[in-house]
């Protein structure tokens, strides 16, 4: 191994002695994949990123996914989606929490979820900075599951839950919505921040990690919404609902999470097909810019539900 790597703070390493402007020699590019399904996610510090090496760098872990929505990407590098606050579309994402006037807060999600067919991972990289607030976590579900009891475990292999996409925070069943107002300007529908609307998505309980063969408990509290026949693992409505709040609590546990405050330079890699993530936001007017390579999911790893 020529990479040395240290433990971030409960989930997750940061890698030493890296310069991604270095040649990739099959070795190393091994090297990274092996880091990669290992640990989940990565953390690079002190880099001289442009877009076209973060697309380099990207596309070493597979073939890269292009953004739906053209008005969110770099039009020179088409590859780059382009997170940005303190612009003018603040407003459809401004909402209040316990009074506080927050851009771009984001609850914990795992990417493309919705879709039955999440993105297999992605690389971020700071590109404006903000002085304060805007740092994204990271949690690992796979550390959340190995942590459950056997008698949960056990239940969970009976077990399919449903995530539904809507736009309204409000409505989104499992989210922590003490304090929560909606902005003036929030979406009502898909549509009004140019989304397609979606069909919900069904997914096991636990699913297997299609490369490292890893469990990984699949309930993230943004979307989701019920479990699917639940009298078939001997649950009754209520007790499902209490299931999944359980749940939700679970991978709320600090141990299982990483919390990345973005320095220039700055690049994190993770495993979307493992990991959540979330984001603070910042205050209005704030400017944090960030870069966003993503590596393309080739695998179902849910169902979209035509019928219950």
């Amino acid at each position: 191994m020529t990479l040395q790597t240290k433990p971030l703070d409960n989930v997750g390493v940061e890698v030493l002695g890296f310069n991604i402007n270095q040649p990739y020699t099959d070795a190393l590019k091994e090297e990274l994949r092996t880091l990669f399904y290992e640990h989940g996610i990565v953390v690079f510090r002190n880099q001289d990123i442009t877009p076209e090496n973060q697309i380099r760098f990207s596309a070493v872990f597979g073939p890269l996914e292009m953004h739906p929505l053209k008005t969110t990407t770099n039009t020179e590098n088409p590859e780059l989606f382009e997170l940005e606050n303190g612009g003018d579309k603040d407003k459809l994402y401004t909402a209040f929490y316990k009074g506080e006037e927050i851009v771009g807060r984001l609850d914990w999600h795992m990417d493309l979820h919705y879709t039955a067919k999440p993105n297999q991972g992605a690389v971020l990289t700071a590109v404006e900075v903000p002085g304060e607030d805007g740092l994204t976590g990271f949690g690992d579900l796979a550390k959340a599951y190995d942590s459950l009891d056997n008698e949960t475990k056990a239940l969970l292999e009976k077990i399919e839950v449903a995530y539904a996409f809507c736009m309204q925070r409000r409505h989104m069943r499992y989210v922590d919505l003490e304090g929560y107002e909606p902005g003036p300007h929030s979406p009502l529908k898909p549509s009004d921040a140019n989304f397609p609307d979606f069909a919900d998505a069904a997914y096991p309980a636990v699913v297997t990690h299609p490369i490292s063969g890893r469990k990984v408990l699949e309930i993230v509290e943004q979307f989701l919404d019920r479990i699917i026949t639940p009298h078939q693992a001997a649950l009754s409505n209520d007790e499902a609902i209490e299931l999944l709040e359980r749940l939700v609590a679970h991978t709320r546990k600090p141990e299982f999470h990483y919390w990345h405050e973005w320095l220039e330079g700055d690049m994190v890699l993770w495993d979307n097909w493992r990991g959540m993530h979330c984001t603070t936001g910042t205050k209005p007017g704030v400017r944090r810019r960030i870069n966003r390579t993503t590596i393309m999911g080739d695998v179902m790893l849910g169902r979209v539900i035509t019928k219950e």
